[in-house]
């Protein structure tokens, strides 16, 4: 995808989407944008063009701002905001202290909006292609619109575990939303999605996204599945997420990368483990065009990098002691090293607890690679998984990050989903739900179980998928277990499960005063 998106399509995208996107920002979402055109005196007779459009909704999915990642994820017992940094209402959010004014709240909501906004308008282009294309050309702009529907999805899907009730657009004229009188309600908001992968499964190609050689690592049949199984985990339709899952593992075209320390790293890059992936790439030269993320707030801020030059991070991103020190007792080794970045004095403070005065040997603030981890003021750890290390940079690169993917979902949480469908009372054909989870355990390098309950795989998604997209905290939020984010002197009480409304949107759209949950 990135070839295209750099030597055919990246100037026309770059222009249309530059200008969608300044658009629906100035407006903030309150009209619809002019003739919801953003590739405006295109021709659609010419039918092969179409692929311009699928490209653009591609290209607005992936140009996710930094902080909103991390305000999806940072609520969770897994990650602490790093202290003493310039952001104090994110590390307020992290308390369970909301700021309905915050300015990352409304950057969430507004940019989301704006992209869903984007595969809408995405969309129409293409069935006005259709008009004029032949056979072929209608069935490839039926995959093309099933692949917009699920960009779409996973967007609203993000934002509707952020703040429950939210908006469904149903086309590009924004104005529309001025007229809604009641806000869809969280289930509402799944359910549409989960309707919206029924609809989209039988156009998509039936493959692993990096068998795509059109748009290498682009949408297939399965991602389609996964977020189904998503959707229907919120609704808590176990049968549902079983199903889908196990149409998933039973297709027999997906397996767990062999080494969990390089799956989040280049080795890993767009694996037989990836389903979805938000796709990055220097285009294997040292300057020039690079399509990247923003990865310095998930860095420590000092640091010595074994490729000197290499920058370091914000230390806005902290792996919690209390997962450190769960996973300390279950014994686990590469998991633990994969998540964790330590440094002396983060070390020095898991000592400070006699029963961890011992740690094991390789627990060091210097990485495998030769990265040493210094010391610095915001936090004791950073996040592993979202670390490239200096020696994986192509030289002539320095960001911290630069040519990493960003993994959204991988088939692990795919049989952790399935395992956990199954001890919730669902019925499965794919494996046992004890197969499912040892064949996770059986890579993070843990003995296999004989059996297993809820806590076990519950506690197997602690270890596999910590710092991943707040997957831990919607957890602990279907699953009601409150008491478990209420750690290290915070209080987590069910009113806190969602973000305030942003007040510019409340005061743009005055049904969300009376549509919060």
């Amino acid at each position: 995808m990135k070839r295209i998106l750099k030597n055919i399509y990246a100037p026309l995208i770059s222009m249309t989407i530059f200008a969608f996107l300044l658009a629906g920002c100035s407006d903030n979402l309150d009209a619809p944008q002019e003739n919801n055109n953003f590739a405006g005196g295109t021709d659609f007779t010419k039918t092969e063009d179409m692929i311009l459009s699928i490209v653009g909704v591609y290209e607005a999915f992936q140009s996710r701002g930094w902080e909103q990642p991390l305000l999806i994820s940072v609520r969770g017992d897994d990650v602490n905001s790093g202290g003493l940094g310039d952001q104090q209402d994110f590390t307020e959010t992290d308390l369970f202290n909301y700021n309905k004014d915050y300015w990352m709240y409304n950057s969430l909501w507004e940019n989301v909006y704006v992209d869903v906004i984007t595969a809408h308008t995405g969309m129409e282009q293409i069935v006005r292609y259709q008009e004029f294309a032949d056979e072929a050309g209608i069935a490839k702009g039926d995959q093309y619109i099933a692949e917009a529907k699920v960009l779409r999805a996973i967007m609203l899907f993000d934002i509707s575990r952020v703040w429950g009730n939210v908006f469904i657009p149903e086309t590009s004229n924004t104005a529309e939303l001025l007229d809604v009188t009641t806000v869809p309600t969280k289930n509402e908001v799944m359910q549409h999605i989960s309707d919206q992968m029924d609809e989209a499964i039988p156009h998509l190609p039936d493959m692993r996204p990096n068998e795509r050689t059109d748009l290498p690592g682009g949408v297939t049949r399965y991602t389609a599945l996964a977020i189904k199984a998503l959707a229907n985990q919120e609704l808590k339709n176990y049968q549902a997420v079983a199903d889908a899952t196990g149409d998933i593992i039973s297709s027999g075209k997906f397996s767990l990368f062999s080494d969990f320390y390089e799956l989040f790293k280049t080795p890993g890059k767009l694996s037989d483990e990836s389903i979805l992936d938000l796709q990055y790439s220097d285009f294997g030269q040292g300057e020039g065009d690079r399509e990247g993320h923003l990865y310095a707030p998930y860095g420590p801020q000092g640091w010595t990098p074994a490729v000197l030059g290499a920058s370091s991070g914000w230390g806005f991103y902290e792996p919690s002691m209390k997962f450190i020190k769960f996973m300390l007792d279950r014994g686990e080794t590469v998991r633990l090293e994969t998540s964790v970045l330590f440094t002396d004095r983060g070390i020095a403070e898991i000592q400070t607890d006699p029963a961890y005065a011992t740690l094991p040997g390789w627990i060091s603030n210097t990485t495998r690679d030769g990265d040493v981890i210094n010391d610095y003021a915001r936090a004791l750890f950073a996040s592993g998984k979202h670390y490239l290390p200096s020696n994986q940079l192509i030289t002539g690169r320095t960001a911290y990050g630069s040519n990493k993917n960003y993994m959204v979902i991988r088939y692990a949480e795919i049989l952790l989903m399935y395992a956990e469908a199954l001890v919730q009372g669902a019925s499965g054909n794919a494996l046992t739900a004890t197969q499912a989870v040892n064949l996770v355990r059986e890579r993070g390098g843990m003995t296999a179980l004989g059996s297993v309950t809820l806590d076990d795989v519950i506690d197997e998604k602690f270890a596999e998928l910590g710092m991943e997209w707040g997957k831990r905290y919607y957890d602990m939020l279907r699953l009601e277990r409150y008491s478990e984010l209420s750690y290290d002197g915070r209080t987590f009480s069910a009113d806190k499960a969602f973000l305030p409304y942003p007040q510019s949107q409340v005061d743009q759209f005055p049904v969300l005063e009376d549509g919060s949950i």
